[in-house]
């Protein structure tokens, strides 16, 4: 990766926290910052053709991790072997459905430990893994033209 790209990709990975983080500030009853959304960043923005980075597993990765989290928070009382329970599971459906996204591993863990409701699908997840996605690809095609 050439210096370039480096200071690109920590600049794309600033600016898509900092929206988050702005979007969250704008309307106070959203939560758009979430720990798993750093590692995602690194991923997305710093090795972008790793199949690990691909909008799809970070999209589907996120939604799918996260909605094994909130089953188990929902239905099955939380102790360290469920959430370890939740964890393996989530590793392994990522797998079997071709979705991985290894910052989305940690879904189960947080939502476990925190208990939000079904709407931390909808926000901070599927919000924000689509404005990290897209502000990824503005950050592309604004990198290719310099």
């Amino acid at each position: 990766m050439k210096f370039k790209d480096k200071i690109t990709a920590g600049i794309g990975a600033g600016t898509a926290i900092a929206l988050l983080g702005l979007l969250e500030k704008i309307e106070m009853q959203l939560m758009l910052l979430i720990a798993p959304f750093g590692a995602s960043v690194v991923l997305i923005f710093g090795v972008p053709s790793s199949p690990l980075a691909n909008p799809k597993n970070v999209i589907l990765g996120h939604l799918l991790t996260a909605s094994i989290g909130l089953l188990f928070v929902n239905y099955v009382e939380v102790n360290t072997l469920t959430i370890a329970l939740a964890t393996g599971l989530a590793v392994s459906l990522m797998l079997l459905t071709n979705t991985t996204h290894p910052p989305a591993g940690a879904n189960p863990i947080l939502i476990m430990i925190t208990a939000p409701s079904w709407q931390f699908l909808i926000f901070p997840i599927f919000t924000g893994t689509v404005i990290m996605v897209l502000t990824a690809k503005v950050i592309e095609r604004c990198r290719q033209r310099v």
